[in-house]
């Protein structure tokens, strides 16, 4: 779990680098091959589209709802956690294309009642480095609010249709991470990619939680959409689905 000091410094700067193994090597091979075989039935979509995997592969849960993962994120999102969202993001060799510098939160508006301890796990599937396009924030910008102005991409080589623009890049920090490493991020952060210009693909596994405290609100974009209450209990009146806790 996190120290006093950790936290603070999460609050502070918005995120935190945790090098120590989130999973076993006999997990993390579960999941780099169950990675695989989602990459091998993409279809037209692109590597880095893969969004929402559980919805389909109930054997995610296996990992989103873990107490590796739950002892990490309880100083952050409190004792009380539910499961938001999961993606794989996998920036191909060479070809992977640029994330442009955004806060998670803006494409959530309007679906959540807060939005102020959505906690992002990117776990490192591989080699994440700034080679092959290794996430990037801008320390402390999550006190921004989340919700910056954007203008419009062109998504042939970004992963977004919309960026923020004007970011100082010589504020970014590089999150470099080793297979089996994970970073934690503030879901109003600023941050983005650049493309992967190596021959080493850059995968994670992204997975989101939220207070059970939060509302899930009754917006269209919430429609069909499924949570999980991952620890603790409900205080929103939310539904969540049936599952292992």
């Amino acid at each position: 779990m996190l120290t006093p000091q950790d936290v603070d410094f999460y609050r502070t700067n918005g995120y935190y680098l945790n090098r120590a193994q989130l999973f076993s090597a006999e997990k993390l091979d579960t999941l780099e091959q169950i990675f695989t075989e989602h990459l091998a039935d993409k279809g037209d979509k692109l590597s880095d589209e893969l969004d929402t995997p559980h919805f389909r592969d109930p054997r995610l849960l296996d990992f989103l709802l873990a107490d590796e993962v739950l002892d990490l994120v309880e100083p952050l999102v409190g004792p009380d956690i539910a499961l938001w969202t999961s993606h794989f993001i996998s920036k191909d060799p060479l070809v992977g294309r640029a994330t442009p510098w955004h806060e998670d939160s803006a494409y959530w508006n309007g679906r959540l009642s807060e939005y102020d301890r959505i906690v992002t796990v990117w776990l490192a599937l591989g080699p994440s480095n700034r080679e092959n396009g290794c996430m990037r924030v801008i320390p402390g910008s999550h006190d921004g609010g989340g919700f910056s102005e954007y203008v419009p991409t062109d998504k042939t080589v970004q992963t977004f249709h919309a960026e923020i623009p004007g970011v100082d890049e010589s504020r970014a920090v590089y999150f470099e991470l080793e297979r089996g490493q994970c970073s934690l991020h503030d879901g109003r952060i600023i941050h983005g990619a650049r493309p992967n210009t190596s021959d080493v693909r850059r995968t994670g596994y992204t997975m989101r939680y939220f207070p059970a405290s939060v509302k899930v609100l009754p917006v269209p974009e919430n429609e069909g959409w499924q949570i999980w209450l991952a620890r603790g209990r409900d205080s929103a009146g939310n539904t969540y689905q049936p599952g292992p806790r």
